[in-house]
């Protein structure tokens, strides 16, 4: 008994140990954040060149409040996050905000899209912003969806690669 004792208190031991290291380890690497948001946000513009898409800037909405005669933003985005929306926009205080979403540009940029409808016209304002501000609005779960979305990315091309490969297989026999 007093053997699997020892070894208990040493695994305590050890399990302090990591909680004291861990600690100071996990606040750099928070402080650190902002800027590896940033060089993962530069990273990723090859891929949202090709798997982006283009945001509605503006549109008619119909009876039904489905857009139509849309203008769209002449950069690809993809969409990391969503937060409750502001009370109005930058741009127009009179603008009440009804949708906002953090966004990633094909130019590595983040911005924030922010969506405004009176009934019979959705428009739209792209606010700039730094990845201090992206981590503060959106948190650290926006670093999370962008890693989660390359590696979905790099899932499907693997499996892509792999099925040419045997179509070709089949094709040369």
């Amino acid at each position: 008994m007093d053997i699997i004792e020892k070894g208990f208190d040493q695994l305590l031991e050890m399990v302090e140990e990591m909680n004291r290291k861990s600690t100071p380890l996990s606040a750099e690497v928070k402080g650190k954040a902002a800027p590896l948001l940033a060089k993962m946000g530069k990273t990723t513009v090859p891929v949202i060149q090709r798997i982006g898409m283009t945001m509605v800037d503006r549109a008619k909405l119909d009876s039904k409040g489905e857009p139509y005669d849309a203008q769209y933003y002449p950069r690809k985005m993809i969409i990391l996050g969503k937060t409750e929306p502001a009370p109005y926009r930058p741009d127009d205080a009179s603008k009440k905000v009804t949708d906002q979403f953090c966004v990633l540009s094909d130019e590595g940029k983040f911005y924030e899209i922010m969506y405004s409808s009176n009934g019979f016209l959705l428009d739209s304002y792209l606010n700039p912003l730094t990845a201090d501000q992206v981590l503060d609005i959106y948190g650290l779960e926006i670093m999370f969806m962008l890693y989660r979305a390359m590696k979905d990315y790099l899932k499907d091309q693997q499996d892509l690669v792999e099925a040419l490969g045997r179509v070709l297989d089949y094709i040369a026999v």
